[in-house]
């Protein structure tokens, strides 16, 4: 049991799974979903890129709702090669259509995914081509380290997220109404959808503690004056949990 009292961002789906595991351990959370998203029109790009895998030395897919597209457009049989996630929740949605994934155990950021050694070496094969699935924008590390490596990398954009509309005020309101003592992030645009939220409430906001899910997220939260940032060392429910347990509200 703790004295927090959070605000979970995730969409709808994913938050109501880790305010689940929030309840068994006593801690109090809401939800106001800051990240939605929806599917990019099919074009005949996409569907040659799937049509097509078999030139790819390995395919890396960054979430769970590029995962679940992908497995929509893919063509049986598909080729025998390694598929690759950042977490263990986006490599489940593969694994269950039967795909060879492989994930960090320790971390979930493109950063310990590069350290995979099954990914290097797929990447180290002569006139490797890696296929990243993802939603529009993004972040490059991926592919500047793939490329420094040798490896030819494409980008196929399957979705575009977007802020879902609320009413001006409506983040102060629920902290207010709800005596929310800590706000959770999962993502870089997770965070940057809070602070637009925030809009003219953001200096008061950024007074509360802010659980993100990396270094780099934990950086631009800094850099736009949130006063009390926890690192959570990964985007997971337990990972969330240690550090709400970890840290004192």
């Amino acid at each position: 049991m703790t004295d927090w009292r959070v605000l979970l961002t995730r969409p709808a789906e994913e938050s109501a799974a880790v305010a689940a595991l929030l309840a068994q351990a006593g801690i109090f959370s809401s939800s106001l979903p800051l990240l939605d998203t929806e599917a990019l029109p099919a074009t005949p790009e996409q569907r040659a890129v799937f049509a097509d895998l078999g030139r790819y030395s390995a395919v890396i897919v960054v979430s769970k709702p590029a995962a679940r597209l992908a497995v929509q457009q893919l063509q049986q049989p598909w080729p025998s090669l390694p598929w690759f996630s950042v977490g263990a929740a986006t490599a489940q949605v593969l694994a269950d259509h039967g795909l060879n994934v492989h994930y960090p155990q320790t971390g979930d950021d493109s950063e310990a995914l590069l350290q995979l050694p099954a990914l290097r070496e797929a990447a180290a094969q002569p006139g490797a081509r890696v296929l990243i699935l993802r939603g529009e924008g993004g972040r490059e590390l991926l592919a500047e380290r793939l490329r420094e490596q040798g490896a030819s990398v494409d980008y196929l954009e399957l979705y575009r997220r977007f802020l879902p509309a609320y009413p001006a005020g409506a983040l102060m309101q629920r902290i207010q109404l709800e005596r929310l003592n800590g706000l959770v992030v999962s993502s870089g645009q997770g965070f940057l959808h809070l602070q637009a939220l925030a809009g003219p409430d953001w200096p008061k906001v950024a007074q509360l503690p802010l659980f993100v899910p990396s270094p780099r997220v934990s950086e631009m939260a800094r850099a736009a004056g949130a006063e009390k940032v926890v690192d959570c060392r990964g985007a997971s429910a337990a990972a969330l949990l240690v550090a709400l347990r970890s840290a004192a509200s």
